[in-house]
């Protein structure tokens, strides 16, 4: 390209400093997300016609609304960008206010017990639908995103096969209720197993962290994802042992018996929702309050330390292998115990129920309620879990107010997830609910102090 040609408009050189733009590249951006959309709400494809979706999302009324959407977003991108200072200002003494306010334990103690009343009547203002949902995928979910929160949040160890725990716990429920191929020495009701699979999974914790936990990062990430692997692997080759690919069946739901000579009193749980519902919240509420305290004892300022600057923690006289196992087995017995909730909720386990899409699920639920911090995980799980339930029940069905169909298919749903994931990393990669500390970690890293990366290695220090 001679010199003339680089200089005559609308030549390469201009194009360039058009994409410089900061605000050309901005609309070019949301544009691009406007198409991806189209693409992502469009048509099904057709057997035998691989560009059928796509050639006709890009056509018509719905590309254009589509676009349309792209550059109301742009606007208001713009408009945030413009403004965000001067809101940030006049944000700043009410915000100050508030915290002021929140730091008094009475205010503190009058929103947690307003809460906890919320959460107690709220099953009663809904139907059975929702209570099972309530107890199968946002109680049980919200307990895993706790336990896995306590190994990520706390101590920076990024475990990919957390779910094994989970299948330890459930198959620990149906081996001592007497409903897979081995016959255990004695037969006990679920409610009775939950102190055995607490123990299987610590142990299975303890087993897979003492020769791995002197790895980082990606390195314990795959160890602990092959480990995921290889339990849903045994629970379907074990035929003998686990009933392979059939499951168990005709796991017992919760009883509790007293005997005669202190009443004789008996309750079972049954199929109903609602008595698992308020155990659930009974002993979330339980581990809630252990876990905070865990958090701001001597164990849990060594989890910063270690998630912070592994190498300066030990400096400082810390054993990290020996509190990383307590991470793994405190997490583990947390997975554990969801997994007997499961079990005789559900009445049925099998494999495909402990594969590792669940473990990213769980991730997904602390890292978008907010790594380190404990009612984030909780909202996570409420929010992703309600998402997923409210579009599969209503899927078809119009929106209230608007009266439009919902126009996501239900085979999308961890695509729009992934999405939402994606703007939360970059809009509030702090999290729904961040820890002051974590997010303190992020908005030192976005002004160039230190690393908001707690799951990899300093930097300098010796790798594996």
């Amino acid at each position: 390209m001679t010199v003339s040609e680089a200089a005559r408009p609308g030549g390469p050189t201009r194009t360039r400093e058009l994409l410089q733009h900061r605000e050309l590249r901005r609309l070019l951006g949301w544009l691009g997300g406007g198409v991806l959309l189209a693409v992502m709400t469009g048509p099904q494809g057709v057997i035998g016609q691989p560009t059928y979706a796509i050639s006709h999302a890009l056509r018509g009324g719905h590309l254009v609304t589509c676009l349309v959407v792209g550059v109301v977003m742009w606007g208001l991108s713009v408009g945030w960008s413009h403004g965000r200072e001067s809101v940030h200002a006049g944000l700043a003494e009410p915000r100050a206010q508030l915290r002021t306010a929140w730091e008094q334990p009475a205010v503190r103690r009058g929103f947690y017990l307003v809460l906890l009343a919320l959460a107690i009547f709220l099953p009663r203002l809904t139907g059975q639908f929702w209570q099972g949902v309530l107890v199968e995928q946002i109680g049980i979910y919200a307990l895993l995103a706790l336990g896995l929160n306590i190994v990520v949040g706390f101590a920076g160890l990024l475990d990919l096969g957390y779910v094994a725990f989970y299948a330890i716990g459930a198959y620990t429920t149906a081996y001592f209720t007497d409903t897979l191929p081995v016959h255990p020495p004695f037969t006990i009701n679920p409610f009775l197993v939950i102190p055995f699979a607490v123990l299987a999974a610590m142990l299975a914790g303890l087993i897979l962290g003492a020769p791995t936990l002197r790895l980082r990062g990606d390195y314990l990430a795959i160890v602990t994802l092959g480990f995921g692997e290889i339990i849903t692997i045994l629970a379907v080759n074990l035929d003998s042992i686990t009933n392979g690919s059939r499951g168990a069946f005709g796991i017992p739901s919760f009883s509790i018996r007293l005997p005669s000579w202190l009443g004789g009193w008996h309750y079972e749980w049954g199929l109903s929702s609602l008595p698992y519902y308020y155990l659930l919240l009974g002993f979330t509420v339980t581990i809630l309050v252990l876990f905070h305290l865990l958090e701001n004892s001597r164990v849990g300022r060594a989890w910063v330390a270690i998630r912070e600057d592994e190498v300066a923690a030990q400096a400082c006289g810390i054993p990290p292998v020996k509190y990383k196992l307590m991470a793994f087995a405190i997490g583990a017995s947390t997975s554990g115990f969801a997994g007997v909730l499961y079990a005789s909720k559900i009445s049925f386990i099998n494999p495909s129920s402990f594969t590792v899409s669940a473990s990213i699920l769980i991730l997904v639920l602390v890292i978008f309620g907010g790594m380190g911090s404990l009612f984030g995980s909780v909202v996570g799980a409420a929010v992703v879990q309600w998402f997923f339930k409210y579009v599969q029940k209503n899927n078809g069905a119009p929106i209230p107010l608007i009266h439009k169909k919902l126009p996501i298919d239900v085979q999308d749903l961890y695509m729009y997830v992934g999405a939402l994931l994606i703007l939360m990393m970059i809009f509030r990669p702090q999290g729904i609910v961040p820890s002051r500390r974590r997010a303190r970690e992020i908005s030192m890293a976005e002004h160039g102090i230190g690393g908001a990366d707690a799951m990899a290695a300093p930097v300098g220090s010796p790798t594996p």
